[in-house]
């Protein structure tokens, strides 16, 4: 594709902002700045990650998991403002994930230890747990609200903070790993994933390509379940206090 073709493809931005306009959306503005962020975003990645997949260092490959981490845990910890102590306790979940996913793919020899793979797999990964985090603590955090009464009467009765928000938390874990779980069901029959398109388009084998689908919506099963466990377990600790009381306005 060369850029006289992208910059024809400009007419799928013009339809959405025309469409803005003609229905008083006001989202004119917030549609081109998100084009232009996208843009500026990309061309400077995709320059980063030549010069990384030619280098085949790993000091800069750790850079750039390092980078996409830090992005990840600045976005994610505005939805657990209110839970002391959350941007660390979703970094842990972060690199947890990264650590675990890529020691298996790489201990197993399921993928080379180049960048060609490690930095795109931990992207997909990475951001996957991300969009879970927030959908977690979105929930956790309504539920906890919204249940403040019934949770402080368990702990009135001698029930343990674990006791009191195990309900809300449990809820807040299952809502978070429903739309992965859903979406997965429907692969192949309503969508095709967008790694499987992009290595056909590319050329690649069909079947090669279903292959490497199936190993990300496999580690995407593995995100989506330990990322909700193991930042709600580190949570909700945060909302009580030392004599075992709920802490309001949390």
């Amino acid at each position: 594709m060369s850029y006289v073709h992208l910059s024809i493809a400009l007419i799928f931005v013009i339809l959405p902002i025309l469409l803005s306009k003609a229905l008083h959306l006001g989202l004119e503005r917030d549609t081109i700045i998100a084009v232009v962020r996208s843009i500026v975003q990309l061309l400077a990645v995709g320059y980063i990650l030549k010069f990384v997949f030619d280098s085949e260092n790993m000091i800069y490959i750790l850079l750039m998991v390092t980078v996409m981490i830090a992005a990840a845990t600045q976005n994610a910890r505005k939805k657990g403002v209110s839970i002391h102590g959350i941007t660390w306790k979703v970094t842990v979940t972060l690199v947890v994930i990264e650590v675990l996913t890529q020691g298996i793919l790489l201990g197993f020899n399921i993928t080379p230890p180049t960048a060609q793979y490690i930095i795109p797999i931990s992207g997909m990964v990475i951001g996957n747990s991300m969009v879970l985090a927030i959908l977690f603590l979105n929930r956790f955090t309504a539920e906890v609200e919204t249940h403040q009464d019934e949770t402080e009467l368990i702990l009135s009765l001698g029930g343990t903070p674990k006791q009191a928000i195990h309900n809300q938390l449990i809820t807040a874990i299952k809502s978070s790993m429903i739309p992965t779980i859903e979406s997965q069901k429907t692969i192949g029959l309503v969508q095709l994933p967008g790694m499987m398109s992009g290595q056909i388009i590319a050329g690649a084998d069909p079947m090669h390509a279903v292959q490497f689908q199936l190993l990300i919506l496999f580690l995407l099963l593995t995100t989506a379940s330990v990322t909700s466990a193991m930042l709600g377990y580190l949570s909700y600790p945060s909302l009580f206090n030392q004599r075992m009381q709920l802490l309001r306005g949390k």
